[in-house]
C-alpha cells in the first residue's frame, strides 16, 4: 500500500468512545470478535427470543439487549444510552439467496435493512461515525446488483463514504463461508486510513491502485464493477484489507471422533452411501480398502431431480446453515481403521467452525445449530477490526461538523 494512504493522524480527542451497537445481533458473534480490542457494546438488537437466550448466556443479562423490531425506531432509540462510534448490521440473508427465491429487498426478511437505515437516520447528528454491514455474496448479485446499489445509496444519503469487500471464513478456519462486508465512515470524520476514489474516471488514483491490487477473492470483479458504476455523492473509499497468510487447520482437527458421539446405525450409513455420486463413493471405498483415515463433511443436495450426498475431500467444511430441513444440516463422515461412520455435525463443532469453541450451549440442539448457522465467523470480524475498524478509531482526525452534545435528548429527525 502506498505511503500516502495510511499515515498517522492527529490524536483522537473528540467524539465518542470505542463503543458500538450490534443490530441483528443473533447470538452475538460480532461482539465476540470485537471484544478483544476493547470495543464496548452499548446496545444489541434482535427479534428472536431464542437467540437472545444464547446471547445472554454468553455475555450476561446486562439489560441492553433489545428484543424488538428494528422498524420501531423510537423504541430502539430509547434504549441506546449514548452515541456509538460504530453500528454493525448482519441483516437477514434469506431473500438474497436461492433459499429465498432471490426476492431481494422485495422480501420481508432482507428488507429489514431499511429498518436499520431508518434508525440511523433518526439518530440525526448523533449517528455513528462508522457503519459495518455483513451479508452473503448474493447481496452483490441480487436483482442484477440493484439491491446492493439501493443499500449503498441509502447509506450515502446518511453521509457515509463506503468501501466493500469479501472475506471468507476458510482463510481462518476450515469452513467455506464467503461474506460481503460494507464499511462506511461518516464524511464528517476525516480518516487517514483509506484511499478516496477520484470523481474523474480517467484518473488512475490511489483508490484504483488499492482496489486493483487486492486479490479477486477479496474484491471480486463484479463487486468492483458495481463500485465503479455507482456514483455516490459522498464517494467510495478503499481500505487495504489483506488476506491472512496463515494456514487454517484441517476440518479433522475440529471434529470429534470418539465413541461418545451419536453415530448413525448401519442402515442410515448405507442410505447415504447410496446417495453418493460414483466418484464420491469411489473415494470412500478407496479409503476403506487402504485403511486410510479420512474425515470430511457431507451436504445433501438436489441434483437432476435426485438427492445426492456430496462429500468434501479438501479438509474444509461446507458453509454452515440453519437446520431448516435435513438437507440444511451438515453431516460428518469418518473413515478410520477400516470402519465408515456418519452422524449429524454437533453444535459444539458448529461453534468451533465459527471461531467460538467455548461458547456456552443450551440443551436444545436445533436452537444451537440455528444460532451458529445464522452467525458471523469470529476471526473474520477480528481481522476486519484489526485492519479497518480499530485503525479508523485510533487514527481518525478530530471529528468535524458533529455537535458536542451526545445522546438523544433532542427529538430525532
Amino acid at each position: 500500500m502506498a505511503e500516502n494512504v495510511k499515515r498517522p493522524g492527529p490524536p483522537a480527542t473528540a467524539g465518542p468512545g470505542k463503543t458500538f451497537c450490534e443490530f441483528f445481533a443473533g447470538i452475538g458473534l460480532v461482539r465476540e470478535g470485537l471484544a478483544g480490542s476493547g470495543w464496548s457494546c452499548v446496545y444489541a438488537n434482535d427479534i428472536s427470543a431464542k437467540k437472545r437466550e444464547m446471547y445472554e448466556a454468553r455475555f450476561g443479562a446486562e439489560g441492553h439487549f433489545h428484543l424488538g423490531d428494528v422498524w420501531d425506531a423510537p423504541a430502539v432509540l430509547e434504549r441506546i444510552p449514548e452515541t456509538p462510534f460504530l453500528a454493525t448490521a448482519s441483516f437477514p440473508c434469506v431473500d438474497l439467496s436461492l433459499a429465498g427465491h432471490w426476492r431481494g429487498f422485495e422480501g420481508e426478511h432482507s428488507s429489514t435493512f431499511f429498518g436499520f437505515v431508518g434508525v440511523i437516520e433518526a439518530m440525526g447528528e448523533a449517528r455513528p461515525r462508522m457503519i459495518m454491514l455483513e451479508n452473503v455474496t448474493g447481496f452483490i448479485s441480487s436483482k442484477g446488483g440493484r439491491d446492493f446499489e439501493a443499500a449503498v445509496r441509502a447509506l450515502a444519503e446518511l453521509g457515509y463514504r463506503l468501501d466493500a469487500f469479501v472475506m471468507d471464513a476458510r482463510w481462518f478456519l476450515p469452513q467455506s463461508r464467503p461474506r460481503v462486508f460494507v464499511v462506511g465512515v461518516h464524511e464528517n470524520v476525516e480518516t487517514p486510513t483509506s484511499a478516496r476514489k477520484s470523481r474523474s474516471d480517467w484518473i488512475v488514483d490511489e483508490w484504483t491502485r488499492v482496489v486493483e491490487a487486492a486479490p479477486e477473492a477479496v474484491r471480486p470483479r463484479k463487486l468492483v464493477e458495481l463500485m465503479r458504476s455507482i456514483d455516490l455523492h459522498t464517494g467510495w473509499i478503499a481500505f487495504d484489507v489483506p488476506t491472512p497468510g496463515g494456514k487454517p487447520p484441517n476440518v479433522s482437527e475440529l471434529i470429534d471422533r470418539d465413541d461418545r458421539q451419536e453415530w448413525w446405525g448401519p442402515e442410515a450409513v448405507r442410505k447415504h452411501l447410496a446417495m453418493m455420486h460414483d466418484r464420491h463413493r469411489a473415494r470412500i471405498d478407496a479409503a476403506l480398502a487402504a485403511g486410510e483415515t479420512f474425515v470430511g463433511t457431507i451436504y445433501r443436495r438436489k441434483r437432476d431431480g435426485a438427492t445426492r450426498a456430496e462429500v468434501r475431500f479438501d479438509g474444509v467444511a461446507g458453509c454452515l446453515r440453519t437446520p431448516k430441513g435435513g438437507s440444511a444440516r451438515q453431516i460428518v463422515v469418518v473413515v478410520e481403521d477400516g470402519v465408515l461412520r456418519m452422524r449429524w455435525m454437533s453444535p459444539r463443532e458448529y461453534a468451533r467452525l465459527q471461531g467460538a469453541p467455548t461458547f456456552p450451549l443450551g440443551p436444545n440442539v436445533v436452537r444451537n445449530l440455528h444460532g451458529f448457522g445464522d452467525a458471523v465467523c469470529v476471526p473474520v470480524v477480528r481481522w476486519i477490526d484489526e485492519h479497518v475498524l480499530t485503525p479508523v478509531f485510533e487514527l481518525r482526525a478530530a471529528d468535524v461538523g458533529f455537535p458536542e452534545k451526545r445522546g438523544f435528548e433532542t427529538a430525532p429527525r
